[in-house]
């Protein structure tokens, strides 16, 4: 019904924005991630939309990018996931984050979400894995395609993902093959050596 709302940001809490356009003010339930990054009360702001309707409640949701929209739709598609749940994925891992969550079949960062279970992961990965595009995974800056790993993980991952690259792999097949190789405590070395065994599959 709606693509977009342009207008002025008129008020935010910690789960939605009020937008007022054409003298109408919009209640818009959304991430922490848009809300965050709307700016100051009184400024102009476009907001990207999905008109959320059932039997018993007609709610408007809204993205800062389309990247998070696309993610929101993806996510409700999944039997048993709802817009609380999908926004609460949107306010713990970024699209592209998710996506290479999803086809690394990384259950531990998706669960991190508020309301996501181990289970409930599973079933993500199972319905989206086949849906998750290349471009989605390599979308946005090099940082927020990175591996989804541990803290204190990411220096060993960062590392064999660029010896992965400079052998010839794309950071989409690098990235994939260290998420699934790594285990706490590995070396770069040990790493690289299984990330090319499961690459050679």
């Amino acid at each position: 019904m709606f693509a977009y709302i342009k207008g002025t940001l008129e008020a935010r809490s910690n789960d939605s924005i009020i937008v007022e356009a054409g003298g109408i003010g919009y209640r818009i339930f959304t991430a922490l991630s848009t809300i965050n990054s709307v700016g100051q009360l009184s400024s102009q702001v476009k907001i990207y939309t999905h008109y959320y309707v059932r039997e018993d409640i007609a709610v408007l949701y809204g993205f800062h990018t389309l990247e998070e929209l696309g993610m929101f739709d993806m996510l409700i598609s999944v039997s048993g996931v709802g817009p609380k749940a999908a926004i609460s994925m949107i306010s713990t891992l970024s699209p592209s984050r998710f996506a290479l969550a999803v086809v690394a079949q990384d259950t531990k960062s998706l669960s991190k979400a508020p309301g996501i279970g181990p289970k409930m992961a599973q079933r993500i990965i199972l319905e989206l894995k086949d849906k998750i595009s290349k471009e989605q995974l390599t979308a946005g800056s090099q940082q927020e395609a990175g591996p989804v790993l541990p803290d204190g993980s990411q220096s060993a991952a960062t590392e064999a993902v660029s010896a992965l690259m400079v052998l010839g792999y794309s950071s989409f097949e690098a990235s994939g093959a260290v998420n699934k190789a790594y285990r706490e405590g590995m070396g770069v070395e040990e790493l690289i050596m299984l990330s090319l065994k499961s690459l050679s599959k």
